[in-house]
């Protein structure tokens, strides 16, 4: 099944622009540049939107604009609005669990405490939904994870984050197109990861 939505959750606003939290954001907002593609306020579907041509697909791109604890209002409303099933949408997503410069496709699975994907799961009522885990790191303390994520990565880590963004877009035809396991080994060879998702 194809891709038809592209999903990076964050926050809105400048005061978290560069926060971790935002990695989601960083990644439709480098995807759609690269694209020559541009976000437009939509407040029907409670984000900022972009759409271009992948992989001969017409993909759309959201920002969901409703803060990171109510992403799935938008995501909901998008999908309902052009009939896109769960499994034609692609979250991307800051992933404490991965370090900084490793970016992991995956399907379905829980939230792990990541309430974007709380909340878009309940939204969607579905956890089929694929997602792109754009590592961050971990602070060490599960205690100072809200501070960790709302604060900036160093310039090292954000060096790494991007160039671990720029793998996941080298794959994103693959991943349109369903090619999931293509995409997978790809990405997860070009990082040196040899142990699956």
């Amino acid at each position: 099944m194809a891709i038809k939505l592209i999903v990076g959750l964050g926050n809105p606003g400048k005061d978290y622009q560069a926060h971790r939290h935002n990695a989601g954001f960083w990644f439709v907002e480098a995807l759609a540049h690269q694209l020559g593609a541009s976000f437009n306020k939509q407040s029907k579907f409670f984000g900022e939107t972009s759409e271009a041509l992948l992989a001969n697909t017409k993909v759309r791109f959201l920002k969901p604009q409703t803060f990171m604890n109510c992403s799935g209002q938008a995501i909901q409303a998008l999908a309902n609005y052009f009939n896109i099933e769960a499994e034609e949408i692609l979250v991307v997503h800051d992933e404490l669990d991965l370090n900084p410069g490793t970016t992991k496709l995956k399907k379905g699975g829980g939230h792990g405490g990541h309430n974007g994907l709380r909340d878009t799961i309940k939204a969607l009522d579905s956890k089929e939904f694929y997602r792109l885990r754009i590592g961050v790191g971990h602070p060490g303390n599960k205690n100072e994870v809200v501070n960790f994520v709302l604060n900036q990565p160093s310039t090292k880590e954000l060096a790494l984050i991007e160039d671990s963004m720029g793998d996941a877009i080298s794959v994103i035809n693959q991943i349109v197109e369903g090619k999931f396991e293509e995409a997978m080994k790809q990405l997860h060879t070009v990082q040196g990861e040899t142990n699956g998702i």
